[in-house]
């Protein structure tokens, strides 16, 4: 099971890349693989304003439907456009392709509550 280091996670198995006030975010491989054959991405919160924890769409597999958190705060600024035709790249690649948003996150953002990668590998049992 693959936990990339230069990531941080949620509980809710969400995983983020900030990158100055910019966050990617995206579902981990142990999220994906618990899902099955993800078929498609319901986001209907670009341009909005959301905070930590707040739901901001949700991952349609083949057994389920289960609800996307936000990580940070900040305001939802970017879909990953090719998820539309290829939501399977979810599953192919978590930590690449399969990035879901893009996240202008707010100024006084505090990641404190973000995993680390070994503090998420627990929570996982790797």
């Amino acid at each position: 099971m693959e936990v990339l280091d230069n990531l941080k996670y949620t509980k809710n198995h969400e995983w983020v890349l900030i990158e100055g006030n910019m966050a990617t975010i995206g579902i981990t491989n142990h999220a994906q693989r618990e899902l099955g054959d993800i078929v498609y991405l319901d986001i209907d919160t670009l341009s909005q304003e959301l905070s930590e924890d707040d739901v901001f769409g949700s991952v349609e597999a083949v057994k389920t439907v289960s609800d996307l958190f936000m990580p940070v705060s900040g305001k939802v600024v970017e879909f990953n456009n090719l998820l539309d035709s290829a939501p399977e790249l979810v599953n192919q690649e978590p930590y690449n392709n399969g990035w879901i948003i893009k996240v202008e996150v707010n100024e006084n953002q505090s990641v404190t509550n973000l995993l680390s990668p070994n503090e998420y590998r627990e929570i996982i049992g790797l």
